[in-house]
């Protein structure tokens, strides 16, 4: 077969298109081979020689295939038949060929035969001779139309078989008139498969040419595509872009800035002596703090004393303890410790307004006087 072509090829190169078709229509068989050859009629001959010595070496193979199928000792049934496909048949019971009916010289030449004619060496003149003296070959004459019979049945046994299996359509009682159209049937057969394959290649070579034009409009429709969108959005959106990534790093460097501003101030305002003196601050601080706390728990020591109890709250806004001062509660006799201090306290703020009174008497009386 020829080997095909993309129709792009022949589209996109003219010339190339003429010479192509030129080969494949005037020139060239479809084997490949010449048409008008010179030596033409020679092979013609030569072919049909070919074709001789082929249908002869068909005809010994099938007699030596027939005779070692008749050979009762290699096969002693009949082929089946091949089923139908229009119709059920009728089962049959094979038909047996007993070993007793046949003489022992025919079954000997059964044998024989099949390995003489399918002999690829020849027998020197001597043993030939010798072989068709002897029996059973000396008695084929003799056999000869009976294994004739066998021959024929075998040989039309597959005839029947081939031909039911190239008609299957056909009515079983009628196959056998196909029998001779065998030859016609093998042969439109072949036809049909060369014709098939060259229609598979065919239409195997255009689905490919389509799919690569389907592909090449994929890729146009996509390129067209990337190219309305560069048009539309592709600065301004690299603008955009370029415009974020420079705000970003300008956000980057003005906190790196920030952070270092930070830290020269912090070096500036907090020196070694400042932070030497907020240590010594501090520990000032916690110093006092236990010192108060001291001095708060001997004042709630000597009030506790005096009857009255004194709790701590919740601290207050400035980290503070919130003194809650409760009376009555000191324990046996604690509320007459806290009325004689009552009225201690009474009588005390009633002596200093006394006090006051007669100072201020007296400044008055210095004053006239």
């Amino acid at each position: 077969m020829l080997p095909l072509v993309d129709d792009t090829v022949l589209q996109n190169n003219p010339d190339f298109a003429a010479l192509y078709s030129k080969l494949t229509t005037s020139i060239l068989n479809a084997d490949g081979s010449t048409k008008n050859h010179p030596a033409a009629k020679e092979r013609s001959r030569v072919t049909e020689e070919l074709n001789e010595y082929r249908l002869k070496a068909a005809k010994e193979h099938l007699l030596a295939d027939a005779i070692s199928d008749a050979n009762p000792h290699l096969l002693q049934t009949k082929h089946a038949p091949a089923p139908s496909l229009t119709r059920r048949p009728r089962p049959q019971q094979p038909a047996t060929t007993p070993i007793a009916d046949l003489p022992s010289p025919l079954l000997d030449l059964l044998v024989l035969l099949p390995p003489l004619l399918t002999a690829s060496t020849d027998l020197p003149p001597e043993s030939t001779a010798l072989l068709l003296s002897s029996p059973p070959i000396s008695d084929f004459p003799t056999h000869l139309p009976q294994l004739a019979s066998l021959v024929s049945t075998t040989l039309h046994s597959s005839a029947v078989h081939l031909a039911r299996i190239a008609n299957p359509s056909t009515n079983p009682s009628y196959i056998h008139r196909t029998i001779p159209s065998l030859p016609t049937i093998a042969a439109s057969l072949a036809r049909t498969i060369s014709s098939h394959k060259t229609s598979l290649t065919l239409a195997r070579l255009t689905t490919l040419t389509t799919l690569t034009a389907l592909l090449q409009s994929q890729t146009s429709v996509l390129s067209q595509l990337l190219r309305a969108l560069e048009a539309k959005h592709g600065p301004v959106a690299r603008s955009l872009e370029l415009r974020a990534t420079e705000s970003s790093l300008t956000a980057q460097t003005q906190e790196a800035e920030a952070q270092c501003a930070l830290w020269r101030a912090r070096r500036e305002t907090y020196t070694p002596e400042a932070a030497r003196a907020l240590a010594n601050y501090a520990a000032h601080l916690q110093d006092a703090r236990a010192r108060l706390s001291e001095a708060v728990n001997s004042l709630r020591a000597e009030l506790q004393a005096y009857g009255v109890s004194v709790g701590v709250g919740v601290a207050g806004d400035d980290g503070g303890e919130m003194v809650v001062v409760e009376s009555g509660k000191g324990g046996y006799g604690g509320g007459d410790k806290e009325k004689v201090m009552r009225e201690m306290a009474r009588v005390y703020r009633d002596m200093g307004r006394q006090v006051e009174e007669v100072r201020a008497d007296l400044e008055r009386s210095s004053a006239v006087c």
